[in-house]
This record gives structure tokens, C-alpha cells and sequence, in this order.
């Protein structure tokens, strides 16, 4: 009931105010379990997709959403269940993961619709990345789910990272036709096989979203362009003040250097070396 009225209010609001357009609506079954695999660009990625469809989709998300404290905590755990999304707990061995494969094959097993991002995070760079081989593949190998790709379009450039308001542009989505992965069934132990079903998904996704592939995982990539950023920041510190000196020096300097060059339009051009 809550999901029914916030997808009414949030949904058609979003839909109203940002008009997003969507490709192949048809290839969401009307009952029955699904996946729902999708690149990801944007926050608001998971409530663009959801606003555009009418069954519930459910996506994971991290658990201090839903257990902060106060008046605040609780109005924010109310909007994420609202919208369809789980906590995930990722204290533990081996963390988000294994809750993320048993949250799925709940939804699954429920006949819901489970939406997921292969890439694991958004991208850095609008880029698409290498998709993870656990999640998705487990989940789909574990319950005999259809993999449905979806392609989220420009969401990006409606909050970029470090505004506030967002930007009226006009989204798009694209959905493409389910995969099956009956032939992988009781396979889910090798990696192989789980690395060869993740790569076909992103394969199916790069050719709806048109992005430029890049064959590392995105959270590699992030940290790639945080220690960048990093050094720069510190290459910039050591740097600063030693540029700024001889700045102020070639300011006292420029006439003597308008001397020179009056005098060099005289001198005569030494020979050619033989």
C-alpha cells in the first residue's frame, strides 16, 4: 500500500516534471519473477525506472538508510521501503554481497521483480564498466530468473555531482528482450560460467545504452580517479608558492626583457654549423 501511493505521488510527479521516455515497456513480463539488470549512472536511477512501470521493482540498498536515528532516520527509512528498496547489512565476511544474492532470491522467490547494477556502483565517468560476477549471476542461476537489460539514458546530467537543483532534462529508458541462462542451470559454483553470463548481460546493455565499454570495475575506477585527484591536490601545495615567486619576478623583469628584444631584432644570426 505504501509502495501504491508513493509510486503515484513520487512516480507521476517524476514522470510529469521530467517526461522520460521509455523503449520496450513489452518486455516486462505482466506476472512472474524477473531481473532486472541495469547500468547505472545516477541516484536517481532507481526511482526513474520504477516511475515508468506499473508493477513494483525492489533494489537493494544499505542498511544505515533504514537504522538512522531520530525523526530524520525514521522519515528516510519510510521514503526507501516506500520506493520499493531493502536494507542490506554489509557487516559480515563477505559483506553487501551474499546479503544482495539473498535479498534477490527472496524477491525471486516472491515472483517480483528484482532490479540489480552489475556495475556495483555508479559510474565515475558515464561510462559503462566491467559488471561484477556475483550478484546478478547467483541470483539468476539459484532461481531460473529471466535477465531483462535495461539501459538508463542521461539521468546523469540531471544532478551531477556537487549541485543541488536538479536540471530539467528529459531521460530515457530502454529495455531490451529477457535472457535466458536455463543452459547455466546448477552451474552457479564456477566462475567461469558466472563471469560468461555477467559479460553477456553488459554486452546486452552497452548496445541499448550506446556507452563506451571499459573492461575494469568501476570501483577500481573510482579509486583510480580519487588518488589522482589526491596527488594533484598535493602536487599543486608543493608547487604553489614556488610558481608564484617567479611570477613576481618576471613582472620586474618585463622591461629588461623588451631591452633584450629590441636588441635581438639588430643582432646578426650566427652561421650554420658546418
Amino acid at each position: 500500500m505504501i509502495y501504491g501511493a508513493m509510486h503515484f505521488s513520487l512516480g507521476g510527479s517524476l514522470k510529469l516534471a521530467f517526461r522520460p521516455w521509455v523503449e520496450g515497456l513489452e518486455n516486462i513480463p505482466l506476472t512472474g519473477p524477473a531481473i532486472l539488470a541495469s547500468n547505472h549512472l545516477s541516484f536517481s536511477d532507481s526511482f526513474f525506472l520504477p516511475a515508468v512501470l506499473d508493477r513494483k521493482v525492489t533494489f537493494i540498498a544499505k542498511a544505515e538508510y533504514f537504522n538512522a536515528p531520530g525523526v530524520k532516520g525514521k522519515l528516510t527509512a519510510a521514503f526507501f521501503k516506500g520506493v520499493g528498496q531493502v536494507p542490506v547489512d554489509r557487516s559480515g565476511a563477505r559483506g553487501a554481497g551474499e546479503a544482495a544474492i539473498r535479498s534477490g532470491i527472496k524477491v525471486i522467490e516472491g515472483g517480483g521483480l528484482f532490479g540489480i547494477y552489475p556495475e556495483g556502483t555508479r559510474s565515475p565517468d558515464g561510462r559503462l564498466y566491467r559488471g561484477k560476477p556475483g550478484g546478478l549471476a547467483r541470483v539468476a542461476l539459484a532461481t531460473g530468473a529471466p535477465v531483462i537489460p535495461v539501459a538508463m539514458i542521461d539521468t546523469e546530467k540531471i544532478q551531477p555531482p556537487g549541485t543541488v537543483i536538479p536540471k530539467l532534462l528529459r531521460p530515457g529508458i530502454r529495455i531490451g528482450k529477457p535472457l535466458d541462462f536455463s543452459r547455466y542451470q546448477g552451474m552457479q559454483g564456477d566462475r567461469f560460467i558466472l563471469r560468461s553470463l555477467t559479460d553477456e548481460v553488459m554486452y546486452e546493455i552497452m548496445k541499448l545504452s550506446g556507452q563506451e565499454y571499459v573492461d575494469v570495475y568501476a570501483t577500481a575506477a573510482k579509486r583510480r580517479i580519487a588518488d589522482e585527484a589526491e596527488q594533484a591536490a598535493q602536487e599543486q601545495k608543493r608547487t604553489g608558492p614556488e610558481q608564484q615567486q617567479p611570477a613576481r619576478q618576471e613582472q620586474r623583469s618585463g622591461p629588461e626583457r623588451k631591452r633584450t628584444a629590441r636588441d635581438e631584432e639588430h643582432a646578426v644570426s650566427p652561421p650554420p654549423a658546418r
